[in-house]
């Protein structure tokens, strides 16, 4: 009879992955840029599926990207076959301004980043600068 090991990292180490994600799903790193008027949104999907496994939509004035990474990964070594399922969905989410509508937004996927662009999104809107009060 041959054992097998399910669990070879100690047990303090689930809270860390729990924090980072592992089990609960995952957030993708994700960037805001201006171009001109535009706001350029940037997340990292690597591997993923967006034609069959992402959305991209307006709701409730936010654009709202949301998924479902899944790797599956099988391997035969000396006669055993290692197999690993990781999987998890993601949700994120960017406010946008009151004059955007869906009309405004296209997206694109390229080399695992997808690309949302957000026409005008910074059209007629200006910095202005907070006084910051010292106590």
């Amino acid at each position: 009879m041959s054992q097998v090991t399910l669990w070879t990292r100690p047990t303090w180490e689930i809270d860390r992955w729990v924090k980072q994600g592992v089990f609960n799903g995952f957030s993708p790193a994700a960037e805001i840029a201006k171009d001109g008027d535009d706001a350029v949104v940037r997340v990292e999907l690597p591997g993923v599926d967006v034609e069959k496994d992402v959305n991209v939509e307006v709701d409730k004035g936010q654009l709202v990207i949301r998924g479902e990474r899944r790797d599956e990964r099988s391997e035969d070594k000396g006669g055993r076959t290692l197999s690993e399922v990781r999987y998890g969905s993601f949700r994120r989410s960017f406010k946008l301004p009151a004059h955007v509508t869906s009309d405004a937004i296209s997206a694109s996927y390229d080399a695992g980043v997808l690309t949302v662009r957000v026409a005008g999104a910074h059209k007629g809107a200006e910095a202005q600068r907070i006084a910051i009060e010292s106590r």
